[in-house]
Protein backbone atom coordinates (compact mmCIF):
# COMPACT_ATOMS: atom_id res chain seq x y z
CA UNK A 1 0.00 0.00 0.00
CA UNK A 2 1.37 3.57 -0.71
CA UNK A 3 -0.95 5.32 2.41
CA UNK A 4 -1.67 3.88 4.87
CA UNK A 5 -3.91 5.55 7.99
CA UNK A 6 -4.04 3.47 11.17
CA UNK A 7 -6.78 4.09 14.24
CA UNK A 8 -5.66 7.95 13.51
CA UNK A 9 -7.35 10.54 15.70
CA UNK A 10 -6.43 14.20 14.97
CA UNK A 11 -6.93 17.17 16.49
CA UNK A 12 -7.29 20.73 16.01
CA UNK A 13 -6.38 23.31 19.14
CA UNK A 14 -7.73 20.87 21.99
CA UNK A 15 -10.68 19.61 20.07
CA UNK A 16 -10.79 16.31 18.57
CA UNK A 17 -12.29 16.18 14.85
CA UNK A 18 -11.30 13.22 13.58
CA UNK A 19 -11.90 9.68 15.53
CA UNK A 20 -9.92 6.42 15.03
CA UNK A 21 -9.85 6.29 11.56
CA UNK A 22 -8.78 4.06 9.14
CA UNK A 23 -7.88 4.57 5.17
CA UNK A 24 -5.25 3.08 2.77
CA UNK A 25 -4.25 3.21 -1.03
CA UNK A 26 -2.20 1.67 -3.01
CA UNK A 27 -0.04 3.20 -5.97
CA UNK A 28 -2.57 3.97 -8.68
CA UNK A 29 -5.88 4.10 -7.14
CA UNK A 30 -8.81 7.15 -6.77
CA UNK A 31 -10.16 6.92 -3.68
CA UNK A 32 -13.52 9.10 -3.12
CA UNK A 33 -14.42 10.54 0.70
CA UNK A 34 -17.75 11.60 1.00
CA UNK A 35 -19.76 13.11 3.72
CA UNK A 36 -21.66 16.08 5.33
CA UNK A 37 -20.50 19.34 6.09
CA UNK A 38 -18.40 19.52 8.84
CA UNK A 39 -17.60 15.33 9.25
CA UNK A 40 -13.77 15.86 9.27
CA UNK A 41 -13.01 15.38 5.95
CA UNK A 42 -10.63 18.21 4.88
CA UNK A 43 -9.19 17.99 8.55
CA UNK A 44 -7.93 14.21 7.34
CA UNK A 45 -6.48 15.80 4.50
CA UNK A 46 -4.52 18.28 6.23
CA UNK A 47 -3.44 15.85 8.76
CA UNK A 48 -2.28 13.29 6.05
CA UNK A 49 -0.25 16.46 4.49
CA UNK A 50 0.83 17.03 7.87
CA UNK A 51 -0.30 20.73 7.90
CA UNK A 52 0.74 22.54 11.35
CA UNK A 53 -2.83 23.46 12.58
CA UNK A 54 -3.61 19.91 13.18
CA UNK A 55 -2.10 17.35 15.33
CA UNK A 56 -2.25 13.58 15.16
CA UNK A 57 -3.69 12.68 18.66
CA UNK A 58 -3.10 8.95 18.15
CA UNK A 59 -2.57 6.61 15.57
CA UNK A 60 -0.03 6.12 12.66
CA UNK A 61 0.45 7.12 9.08
CA UNK A 62 2.72 5.67 6.98
CA UNK A 63 3.52 6.35 3.06
CA UNK A 64 5.39 4.60 1.01
CA UNK A 65 6.54 2.38 3.55
CA UNK A 66 7.46 5.23 6.02
CA UNK A 67 5.82 6.60 8.95
CA UNK A 68 5.37 10.13 9.04
CA UNK A 69 3.23 10.70 11.52
CA UNK A 70 5.34 13.24 12.97
CA UNK A 71 6.94 14.25 9.67
CA UNK A 72 6.74 18.01 8.80
CA UNK A 73 4.76 19.34 5.63
CA UNK A 74 7.34 19.94 3.66
CA UNK A 75 9.39 16.36 4.19
CA UNK A 76 5.77 14.62 2.84
CA UNK A 77 5.91 17.17 0.06
CA UNK A 78 9.72 15.70 -0.89
CA UNK A 79 8.21 12.54 -0.54
CA UNK A 80 5.80 12.73 -3.05
CA UNK A 81 2.56 13.77 -1.28
CA UNK A 82 0.71 17.09 -3.17
CA UNK A 83 -2.45 18.69 -1.60
CA UNK A 84 -5.14 21.40 -3.67
CA UNK A 85 -6.76 23.61 -0.72
CA UNK A 86 -10.12 23.81 -0.77
CA UNK A 87 -10.26 27.59 -0.77
CA UNK A 88 -6.39 28.58 -1.97
CA UNK A 89 -5.53 32.32 -0.88
CA UNK A 90 -4.84 34.82 -2.96
CA UNK A 91 -1.31 35.88 -3.01
CA UNK A 92 -0.56 39.38 -4.65
CA UNK A 93 2.87 40.64 -6.18
CA UNK A 94 3.72 37.34 -7.28
CA UNK A 95 2.84 35.89 -10.89
CA UNK A 96 1.00 32.45 -11.23
CA UNK A 97 3.58 31.43 -14.10
CA UNK A 98 6.58 32.35 -11.38
CA UNK A 99 5.12 29.81 -9.03
CA UNK A 100 4.64 27.05 -12.07
CA UNK A 101 8.06 27.67 -13.06
CA UNK A 102 9.98 27.05 -9.34
CA UNK A 103 7.86 23.67 -9.27
CA UNK A 104 8.84 22.67 -12.19
CA UNK A 105 12.57 23.36 -11.53
CA UNK A 106 12.27 21.13 -8.65
CA UNK A 107 10.26 18.46 -9.54
CA UNK A 108 11.67 18.28 -13.20
CA UNK A 109 7.92 17.79 -14.54
CA UNK A 110 7.84 17.70 -18.56
CA UNK A 111 4.06 18.04 -18.83
CA UNK A 112 3.76 21.55 -18.42
CA UNK A 113 2.10 22.62 -21.58
CA UNK A 114 -0.67 19.07 -21.59
CA UNK A 115 -1.36 20.10 -18.31
CA UNK A 116 -2.03 23.41 -18.76
CA UNK A 117 -4.21 22.78 -21.36
CA UNK A 118 -6.56 20.34 -19.92
CA UNK A 119 -7.09 22.46 -16.80
CA UNK A 120 -7.11 25.78 -19.59
CA UNK A 121 -5.31 27.38 -16.88
CA UNK A 122 -3.24 29.52 -19.89
CA UNK A 123 -4.88 32.61 -19.85
CA UNK A 124 -4.17 33.17 -15.99
CA UNK A 125 -0.34 32.27 -16.06
CA UNK A 126 0.62 36.23 -16.26
CA UNK A 127 -1.79 36.91 -13.00
CA UNK A 128 -1.17 37.40 -9.53
CA UNK A 129 -1.36 33.91 -8.14
CA UNK A 130 -5.55 33.64 -7.41
CA UNK A 131 -6.00 37.61 -6.80
CA UNK A 132 -9.36 38.17 -8.59
CA UNK A 133 -9.73 34.48 -9.96
CA UNK A 134 -13.42 33.06 -9.73
CA UNK A 135 -14.03 29.82 -8.29
CA UNK A 136 -13.26 27.66 -10.90
CA UNK A 137 -10.08 29.47 -11.95
CA UNK A 138 -8.89 28.79 -8.15
CA UNK A 139 -9.66 25.31 -8.35
CA UNK A 140 -8.04 24.46 -11.82
CA UNK A 141 -5.19 26.70 -10.90
CA UNK A 142 -4.64 25.18 -7.76
CA UNK A 143 -4.71 21.61 -9.14
CA UNK A 144 -2.58 22.76 -11.73
CA UNK A 145 0.45 23.47 -9.28
CA UNK A 146 -0.20 19.87 -7.63
CA UNK A 147 0.03 18.17 -10.86
CA UNK A 148 2.87 19.77 -11.59
CA UNK A 149 5.17 18.02 -8.50
CA UNK A 150 4.48 14.99 -10.33
CA UNK A 151 3.23 13.44 -7.03
CA UNK A 152 2.96 9.97 -6.06
CA UNK A 153 -0.16 10.87 -3.50
CA UNK A 154 -2.38 13.96 -4.71
CA UNK A 155 -4.76 15.28 -1.96
CA UNK A 156 -7.92 17.21 -3.66
CA UNK A 157 -10.03 19.23 -1.48
CA UNK A 158 -13.57 19.52 -2.65
CA UNK A 159 -12.39 20.62 -6.27
CA UNK A 160 -15.96 20.26 -7.74
CA UNK A 161 -16.99 22.98 -4.78
CA UNK A 162 -18.54 26.40 -6.08
CA UNK A 163 -17.44 25.58 -9.63
CA UNK A 164 -19.12 26.00 -12.96
CA UNK A 165 -19.73 22.94 -15.31
CA UNK A 166 -16.95 23.69 -17.35
CA UNK A 167 -14.54 23.61 -14.81
CA UNK A 168 -15.70 20.44 -13.39
CA UNK A 169 -15.02 18.59 -16.93
CA UNK A 170 -11.59 20.19 -17.19
CA UNK A 171 -10.85 18.75 -13.22
CA UNK A 172 -12.26 15.80 -14.06
CA UNK A 173 -9.73 14.94 -16.92
CA UNK A 174 -6.72 16.39 -14.86
CA UNK A 175 -7.88 13.63 -12.32
CA UNK A 176 -8.01 11.38 -15.11
CA UNK A 177 -4.39 12.48 -16.27
CA UNK A 178 -2.81 12.24 -13.12
CA UNK A 179 -4.01 8.56 -12.48
CA UNK A 180 -3.26 7.41 -16.42
CA UNK A 181 0.20 8.21 -14.74
CA UNK A 182 0.23 6.59 -11.89
CA UNK A 183 -0.38 8.86 -8.99
CA UNK A 184 -2.64 7.71 -6.54
CA UNK A 185 -5.70 10.14 -5.08
CA UNK A 186 -8.15 10.71 -2.21
CA UNK A 187 -10.64 13.02 -3.66
CA UNK A 188 -12.61 14.99 -0.82
CA UNK A 189 -16.46 16.14 -2.01
CA UNK A 190 -19.68 17.12 -0.14
CA UNK A 191 -21.95 17.15 -3.13
CA UNK A 192 -20.12 14.50 -5.53
CA UNK A 193 -20.85 16.14 -8.60
CA UNK A 194 -17.76 15.26 -10.02
CA UNK A 195 -17.72 11.81 -9.86
CA UNK A 196 -19.87 10.89 -12.60
CA UNK A 197 -17.08 12.74 -14.47
CA UNK A 198 -14.14 10.48 -13.79
CA UNK A 199 -13.42 7.21 -15.98
CA UNK A 200 -12.65 5.42 -12.63
CA UNK A 201 -13.34 5.34 -9.61
CA UNK A 202 -11.67 2.36 -6.90
CA UNK A 203 -13.00 3.18 -3.76
CA UNK A 204 -15.87 5.28 -2.01
CA UNK A 205 -16.10 6.06 1.49
CA UNK A 206 -18.51 8.08 3.68
CA UNK A 207 -17.51 9.97 6.70
CA UNK A 208 -19.76 11.08 9.29
CA UNK A 209 -19.22 12.88 12.94
CA UNK A 210 -15.12 12.36 12.17
CA UNK A 211 -14.66 9.06 11.32
CA UNK A 212 -14.88 6.74 8.07
CA UNK A 213 -18.23 4.63 8.59
CA UNK A 214 -18.75 2.86 5.25
CA UNK A 215 -16.67 2.43 2.34
CA UNK A 216 -17.14 0.20 -0.79
CA UNK A 217 -16.84 0.40 -4.58
CA UNK A 218 -18.22 3.43 -6.26
CA UNK A 219 -21.31 0.98 -8.42
CA UNK A 220 -22.38 0.12 -4.68
CA UNK A 221 -22.18 3.23 -3.06
CA UNK A 222 -22.92 5.78 -5.29
CA UNK A 223 -26.21 5.52 -6.43
CA UNK A 224 -27.73 4.72 -3.21
CA UNK A 225 -26.10 8.21 -1.49
CA UNK A 226 -27.23 10.43 -4.28
CA UNK A 227 -30.59 9.11 -4.00
CA UNK A 228 -30.97 9.03 -0.69
CA UNK A 229 -28.16 11.15 0.88
CA UNK A 230 -25.87 10.19 3.93
CA UNK A 231 -28.28 9.42 6.80
CA UNK A 232 -30.93 7.04 5.11
CA UNK A 233 -28.43 5.91 2.23
CA UNK A 234 -26.28 4.98 4.98
CA UNK A 235 -29.11 2.90 6.58
CA UNK A 236 -29.57 1.20 2.86
CA UNK A 237 -26.13 0.39 2.90
CA UNK A 238 -25.75 -1.38 6.05
CA UNK A 239 -28.96 -3.30 5.34
CA UNK A 240 -27.11 -4.83 2.40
Amino acid sequence: MLLIARNLSVCVEDKEIVHDTNISIDKGELHIIMGPNGSGKSTLLAAIMGLPYTRVCSGTILFDGIDITSMPSYERAKLGIGLAHQNPPEIKGVKFNEIAKAIVKRCGCSDYSMMARILKVDNLLHRDLFVGFSGGEKKRAELFLVMLQSPKLALLDEPDSGVDIESVENIANAIDYLISRNSSIILVTHTGLITNKLSRIDRVHIMVHGKIVYSGYPDEVLPIIMKFGYSKGLEVLRRR
